[in-house]
């Protein structure tokens, strides 16, 4: 096949498909863009009455290099050709407006990742945007990812996971929108007009999940005692091994989303519900994708394990002591797992260190994950509020709820005359505190986890050679 040559820099020329994070044209539009995000409002516009005439000069300037740069580096992407095209046209339509609310749905519909999955191709991408446990505003960003589609994954959704919107992704490079816990790259974040009927693709970043999920399991592993099985060790240890275990894990649960006896709207879009049912959906993804890895290790594939690890360490160790506590719903999917195997005398807490029983934990976990499936298949039949009602009843059995919480005392206690969306008033910020030992937990792990801001595979091996 002849090799494609591009322009670089100084009249060089450089292959497409080159490392585009090494290209100078990147290093150019990331310093553009760092220096038009200080001027935006949380919505994404500009107030140049405010901000002055050297504020619209500045920015136009910047705007300016943000398009040189897409037009060197849109030919080592030749597959993203139409999306640079219609993203330069947003740039240019939002200068033109004088940078009032950006509205880059026209760059948004060219983008279409998902429809050439294959491992290691890259994308720019560059869009005004929110970035989920990261920068709650609408500032621009840019990010250069790289696909992660092996063949053993894309036989597995081919035959088994159907989800053709998935994308397994890693960082190559991002401004500081991502230099955050962000560790997604969703569609909905994206500031538009109006929302598209449908999304096409959603992307996850596994590279930052598996060295966050091994800096926080060593150190929760460290803190309490756990002996881990030799080959559970291993995994931890090797980022490589992880980011598989990350990538299948997200695929099965980002599907699970849509499959199943679903008695409401799987994403709960625009429905407003008390966050214990939120938390149970993505624990019922995240407990189908360890069900599932549990058949895979049946059937001899090397990554099964892997992810019923990865779920059990991250969803028990990390997610109940991460963020803050007003309506943590990722964080109560971790407690109630981890109490639910307490309870079941699958994890110990005894002379200061965490007994796991290995055998027990795949058949202990599945109960959970069934009887949240159970309580689905019942809710179908349900009202909503006694579908609500039901979810707490589940939930309560295994998590003592807050001493003044209404919802606690029963339907008595609210005031039933109440639309449902109403009663959501009435649940507490924290509805089901922290047990004492993720009290304790927490303030032992909280610098490891806040440490984990903005990793990625590159930076975590790199400050482990420094530690070395």
């Amino acid at each position: 096949m002849t090799e494609t040559l591009v322009p670089g820099v100084g009249g060089a020329v450089i292959s497409a498909g080159a490392r585009v994070a090494d290209h100078p044209a990147w290093l150019e539009l990331k310093a553009a863009v760092e220096e038009i995000r200080p001027w935006q409002a949380a919505d994404g516009s500009i107030d140049f009455e405010a901000e002055g005439e050297h504020a619209r000069a500045t920015v136009l300037a910047a705007v300016e290099r943000v398009i040189g740069a897409v037009e060197v580096l849109s030919p080592l992407l030749p597959h993203a050709t139409a999306y640079h095209q219609a993203l330069i046209a947003d740039l240019r339509k939002w200068a033109a407006d004088d940078f009032r609310v950006p509205d880059f749905l026209d760059s948004l519909m060219a983008f279409h990742p998902a429809a050439e999955r294959a491992d290691g191709l890259q994308h720019l991408v560059v869009f005004p945007m929110y970035t989920q446990n990261g920068n709650p505003d609408r500032n621009l960003e840019a990010v250069v990812l790289k696909m992660v589609w092996p063949e053993w994954l894309s036989e597995l959704e081919r035959t088994r996971y159907d989800n053709p919107l998935f994308l397994g992704i890693t960082f190559e490079d991002f401004t500081p929108g991502y230099d955050t816990h962000s560790a997604v790259l969703f569609p909905e974040t994206i500031a538009v007009r109006e929302a598209p009927e449908r999304f096409t693709w959603g992307g996850i970043f596994c590279d930052r999940e598996a060295a966050r999920y091994r800096k926080v399991t060593a150190a929760a592993v460290d803190i309490l005692g756990i002996d881990l099985p030799e080959d559970i060790a291993r995994m931890v240890d090797d980022q490589e091994r992880c980011e598989k275990a990350f990538v299948l894990w997200d695929m099965v649960h980002d599907r699970t989303h849509s499959h199943g006896d679903l008695p409401f709207d799987p994403f709960m879009i625009k429905q407003r519900q008390p966050f214990w049912m939120y938390g149970l959906e993505e624990l019922r993804c995240d407990l189908t994708a360890f069900k599932e890895a549990v058949k895979l290790e049946s059937e001899g594939n090397e990554h099964g394990r892997d992810v019923q690890y990865a779920v059990l360490f991250d969803r028990m160790f990390r997610f109940p002591v991460s963020g803050d506590r007003n309506r943590n719903y990722d964080g109560l999917g971790g407690q109630l797992l981890f109490a639910y195997l307490h309870k079941h005398d699958v994890v110990r807490w005894t002379d200061n260190k965490l007994k796991i029983d290995w055998m027990r934990a795949p058949q202990v976990t599945n109960q959970l994950c069934a009887e949240i499936e159970d309580l689905y298949r019942a809710g179908i039949d349900r009202p909503k509020l006694v579908h609500w009602f039901k979810a707490y009843e589940l939930v309560s059995t295994y998590l003592a709820p807050h001493p003044g919480s209404k919802w606690a005392k029963g339907a008595d206690a609210l005031d039933l005359t109440q639309p449902p969306r109403k009663l959501v008033d009435d649940v507490l910020p924290d509805e089901f505190p922290l047990s004492m030992f993720f009290e304790a937990l927490a303030k032992k792990l909280k610098g490891t986890i806040a440490s984990t801001k903005g990793i990625t595979a590159l930076n975590a091996e790199h400050a482990e050679r420094v530690a070395a």
